[in-house]
């Protein structure tokens, strides 16, 4: 335990001496404001994320650290790169960061002292193709054999601000772009790591098709019309062909009319009720019973036995899936599923403008969802904003719990998420050494042990004091405690936990 303690307290000594060979200094809250200049990204983080003031009372203003100004003064680039076609093929200079998974329109900083990743950043200031833009790729230790590996999804990241210091390290301010495929990787003469990489071209949002729900024309004049069904359209069959019910039925397989005659049970039941005043206790049996019958046939010959017209039955829409089965894969839908899902978790106030942006939002929680790095590299590997949707879905109807990813000891609830960063719940954030961390931030937290004395340098919370929080049943260090230092600051205290050390189960 105290060779650890002590391990520990020599990086951070060593933290605090290069903090002070920084040639730069502290900038007051006043001066920060005034020399912000904010994109329309960032305006709209600010309206979405509310952050810390938005409840409890809290007074911290939560923009001060999406600014990341414990890099000192930046110079803006003023280059803005067009989005780049799916399919291109590029030559960039790679990042290969770990504990860090980057997602489009997220901000990532970078203090970049090693001289390969110098050169990286020197040759995407100055090169032509896809000026100030660099790729960010994630590196893990692999379970099985220890070894360093690399992932295959990235994304490219264009540089929006960078200072170069005295010393010849370099702070630069990032932001995602686009998602792309590694294909290859080398090391340039003068040391920069640089890679092959193709844009990966985003599908379009999902939406159900206008013909597949509401009031389609009925059965029984399908059967002398000469149209076929909006929804299923064979390009092989002439226009002349009826579409009779046994024609329809007989181009199903087996699954689909399966469905199908699902879709039939529970229209005609909804029918069969309506306004009805029966007991749940006999609609439940009368649905069993219709749901037990083979085909058809038998549903007719239910529905006759209880009086009712076959009428309601033929004249239901005959598309392929129920409407709730479109719903499934519709965008739009999911979109707005997530977005009520994702006010719950973060309080966020008012997400309308980006739920009509399905791809967009996929991608604006998935890089802020307080899960672990190998479940946000996950996300940021799925194909299709419906799926990436539905699985952002599932991940916050588990999320409940934060535990500990050596030893599973719970860390905190869910109810104990704080935003303390326009940002969101979760962000990134390097230290004097050039380590990048994304920590979620939490108002409380349980089983974790401090060590040394609160330091206001290099604090990413301007107002706040850190001191290093690590496990007390494994001692890995699971984060950091920050707490105010002026006397009107609220929260007074709040943990910032890394990504990295979160165990990949919520419940």
């Amino acid at each position: 335990m105290e060779d650890r303690r002590q391990r520990l307290l020599e990086r951070e000594l060593y933290q605090i001496e290069q903090i002070r060979q920084l040639d730069s200094e502290e900038l007051e809250v006043e001066e920060v404001e005034h020399g912000h200049q904010s994109s329309e990204d960032d305006q709209f983080d600010d309206r979405v994320y509310g952050g810390a003031s938005a409840s409890g009372g809290y007074t911290f203003n939560t923009s001060l650290a999406s600014m990341h100004s414990y890099l000192g003064e930046v110079e803006d680039t003023h280059n803005r790169l067009a989005f780049l076609d799916g399919g291109v093929i590029l030559h960039v200079p790679l990042f290969y960061l770990e504990g860090v998974v980057l997602f489009p329109e997220a901000t990532l900083p970078l203090r970049v002292i090693q001289p390969n990743f110098i050169a990286a950043v020197d040759r995407a200031l100055t090169q032509v193709e896809a000026p100030y833009t660099i790729g960010v790729v994630r590196v893990y230790r692999d379970s099985d054999d220890g070894r360093i590996r690399f992932a295959t999804t990235g994304t490219t990241a264009e540089i929006r601000q960078y200072r170069r210091l005295e010393d010849g390290s370099i702070n630069v301010v990032t932001r995602g772009q686009q998602r792309f495929r590694l294909k290859r990787r080398w090391i340039e003469l003068e040391g920069a790591p640089c890679g092959e990489i193709q844009i990966i071209e985003e599908d379009l949002p999902l939406r159900t098709p206008r013909d597949a729900v509401g009031q389609l024309p009925p059965l029984k004049n399908l059967s002398h019309s000469k149209s076929k069904l909006p929804f299923h359209k064979n390009q092989d069959h002439d226009d002349s062909d009826a579409m009779s019910d046994d024609s329809f039925e007989s181009e199903l397989s087996l699954t689909e009319r399966k469905l199908h005659t699902s879709a039939l049970v529970s229209s005609y039941s909804s029918r069969l009720f309506g306004e009805s005043t029966s007991s749940d206790d006999e609609k439940e049996k009368t649905v069993c019973k219709l749901g037990n019958s083979r085909n058809n046939e038998d549903i007719c010959r239910g529905a006759k036995r209880e009086n009712h017209s076959v009428r309601g039955l033929k004249e239901c829409p005959r598309a392929y899936w129920p409407n709730w089965v479109y719903q499934m894969h519709d965008s739009y839908c999911l979109a707005q599923r997530l977005s009520d899902m994702w006010k719950k978790v973060v309080g966020t106030p008012n997400m309308d403008a980006i739920v009509r942006k399905p791809g967009l939002l996929s991608f604006h929680v998935a890089s802020k969802i307080p899960v672990s790095e190998s479940t946000r590299q996950e996300l940021l590997e799925i194909d299709g904003i419906s799926y990436r949707l539905r699985r952002e879905i599932e991940l916050l109807e588990n999320f409940d719990r934060v535990k500990c990813k050596s030893c599973q000891t719970i860390i905190a609830s869910r109810s104990d998420m704080l935003v303390m960063s326009s940002d969101g719940p979760l962000g990134a954030y390097v230290n004097p050494s050039g380590y990048v961390h994304e920590i979620m931030t939490l108002l409380k937290a349980n089983g974790l042990a401090l060590l040394g004395v609160p330091t206001e340098e290099y604090s990413w919370f301007p107002g706040y004091a850190w001191t290093i929080a690590y496990c007390a049943t494994c001692e890995y260090q699971m984060g950091w405690l920050f707490t105010a230092t002026k006397k009107k600051l609220k929260p007074r205290s709040f943990w910032g936990i890394r990504s990295s050390q979160v165990a990949d189960d919520m419940h």
